[in-house]
Formats: C-alpha cells, structure tokens, sequence
C-alpha cells in the first residue's frame, strides 16, 4: 500500500522543485515591493522589517502606474480579440472551404512566417509605421500585435477544426445556418477551450511585449506597463521598492486569467489529443 502511494505521488514529487523555480521569482517581488530600498540591499532575502503599502501607493500615484496599465490592457485585449477573431475565420477557410490550391498556399506561408524572427522585422515595421500615420497612436502596436500573433493562432485552431466531424456543419446547412452561423452556432462553441488557450498565449505575449511599444510610441501617455517600469530607473532613481510594486501590479492580469480560465485553459492543452 505504501508503495503505491508513493508512485502515485512520485509524479508530483518531481513537480516540486521545479514549481518552487517558478513561484520564487514571484514571492521574491512581492516581498521586494513592502521594503525600502535599505532593506532590499542589506536583506534582499528576508521578510519586510513591516507590512507596508508605500511602495504600491507611490506607483500609483507618482508614476501613474493606473494609467500605464489601462494602455497596456486596452491595446493588448483589442489585438488579442481580433487576432481570434481573424484567426478562426482563416482557421475555417483553409480547413473547412473548397479551394485545395488557395487553402494550401495560405496555410504554408502562415507557416513560413512562423519561421521569420520579429526583431528582422522591426527596421521596415517601423517605417510601414510611420508612413502610415500611426506612429505615436495604439494602432501602432495594435497591428503588428495582430500580425504576428495570426500565424501560430491559426495553426493551433486549424490543428483542432481538422478533428471535428463535418457532419455537424452538413446538419447546420440542413437547419438553414449560413456559412458565419455555422462558424458562430458550431464550430466556435466546440472550441471554446482551444480559443481560450490561444487567448492567453496571446494575451501574455502582447502584455509583456516591450521592443515595439518602446520603439513605435515615444509619446510619455501613450507607454504601455513594461516600458514604464523600465522608466522607473529615472523617475525614481532606482527605487526598486517601487519598480517591484509595479511589477507585482503587472501580473495581476495574468493571475487573474489564469485563476478564472484554468479549466478551459487544461481543456485547450489536452484538445484534440484523443479521437473518438
């Protein structure tokens, strides 16, 4: 009995160690955001001399962190829902509809463009950007979030519409469902837990995304969250109370995501993977 215990817990015991890995860095700048800045060089790894939320309330108020976040929340939830939104409709298109040539050609060049690195391309994205008008605006990043986020979100979506019967899209065409209430009656409610997956794989990378908005907005109220953090080297001459207050402040999106969506999250992940 004791031995199956133990290999039923073996899995979990491996786990450990490499979930303490992930959660330290996390602990570390919740406790660095209650310090001073004389605590975190004489003790950066002992607990706060006392609970105080001075750091959270000069991030919020001096470097108007609130505002940051709405920027960083609002460009990167529009670029993640039209990236979802482009990408099941191509996702259908090349799995779904009967152009065998032109279906084939746009899925290998999705492809292909998984290959190409970003940083390649910043130096004609930046001028695309300006001789567009939208340098200095939310489009700026908005676009090119969508761009490079299409690729792997059709591939992953394609991946999973491929294992869906087309007999539930013959049974639709016979009920009277068009070819976009077929796409919204039945095949984005089968993928809900797929949609939610690449939702925040998405959502995390735009969120975290600093080379761009550094680069495409110059204009001070137009930073998204990372860019202002990095700020916090001169407004605060390095307090890093505050810049790990700030950075704590960042994350809560994610958490918070992450607590509500984890069910669909497990479901996306494991999709696809059994036939029946």
């Amino acid at each position: 009995m004791t031995f199956k215990k133990l290999k039923q817990a073996a899995p979990h015991l491996v786990l450990l160690p490499y979930i303490l890995i992930v959660l330290y860095p996390l602990w570390f700048v919740i406790l660095a955001s209650m310090k001073n800045n004389t605590e975190i060089f004489n003790d950066p790894w002992g607990l706060p001399a006392a609970l105080s939320l001075q750091n959270y309330r000069d991030a919020l108020t001096n470097s108007y962190i609130g505002h940051y976040f709405a920027n960083s929340l609002f460009i990167g939830v529009t670029a993640t829902l039209s990236t979802l939104f482009l990408s099941m409709t191509i996702a259908y298109a090349v799995t779904r509809m009967r152009f065998p040539v032109l279906s084939k050609a746009v899925y290998g060049l999705l492809l292909i463009s998984l290959l190409i690195p970003p940083a390649s391309l910043l130096i004609p994205l930046y001028t695309l950007v300006k001789d567009l008008g939208m340098y200095n605006t939310p489009m700026a990043l908005i676009f090119p979030y969508i761009s490079f986020g299409i690729p792997l979100t059709v591939f992953v979506l394609a991946a999973f519409l491929k294992s869906i019967p087309n007999e539930l899209e013959e049974a639709g065409v016979m009920d009277g469902l068009s070819t976009f209430g077929i796409l919204g009656r039945i095949i984005m409610p089968l993928t809900q837990p797929t949609l939610v997956t690449v939702f925040i794989l998405n959502f995390i990378n735009n969120w975290n995304e600093f080379v761009m908005a550094n680069l495409f907005l110059s204009n001070e109220k137009l930073r998204t969250l990372p860019v202002a953090i990095v700020a916090f080297a001169d407004k605060f001459n390095m307090n890093y109370g505050a810049m790990t207050a700030a950075i704590a402040i960042s994350i809560i999106p994610v958490i918070i995501i992450f607590a509500i969506l984890q069910k669909q999250i497990i479901e996306g992940v494991t999709a696809g993977s059994v036939k029946g």
